[in-house]
């Protein structure tokens, strides 16, 4: 059974119970979201469409999607500061090299998709 996201909005709710351990490294219960921009930006893209764009923040880049012209940031709760958004178009291939098949595997699977 594949789940039904109607909007980010009711994603981003399952998001952050299915982000773990197995979908990132950085994972933890006091910041779930923490190194979780890449593999969230590429399921965003599966289940929406749109674009995956990045930015380079104190951390590294980050990477998060633009859908119908509009921005969604689904990990920005891992940062303790706000972050500069410039926006850089990239592709679903700079973005798989920044996470694993394995994690973006096991985050659809929580997922249900």
């Amino acid at each position: 059974m594949t789940a039904d996201f109607a909007t980010p909005y009711v994603l981003y709710e399952s998001l952050k119970s299915a982000w773990s351990s197995e979908s990132s490294a950085s994972w933890s219960t006091e910041n779930p979201a923490k190194g979780q921009c890449s593999v969230t930006s590429l399921i965003v893209q599966d289940i929406f469409g749109g674009s995956i764009l990045k930015t380079k923040t104190y951390g590294g880049t980050h990477f998060y999607n633009l859908i119908d012209g509009v921005r969604w940031d689904m990990t920005v709760s891992q940062f303790d500061r706000p972050i500069p958004f410039e926006d850089k178009p990239t592709t679903r291939d700079e973005a798989m090299a920044d996470t694993s098949e394995p994690q973006y595997q096991a985050l659809r699977y929580r997922l249900g998709i």
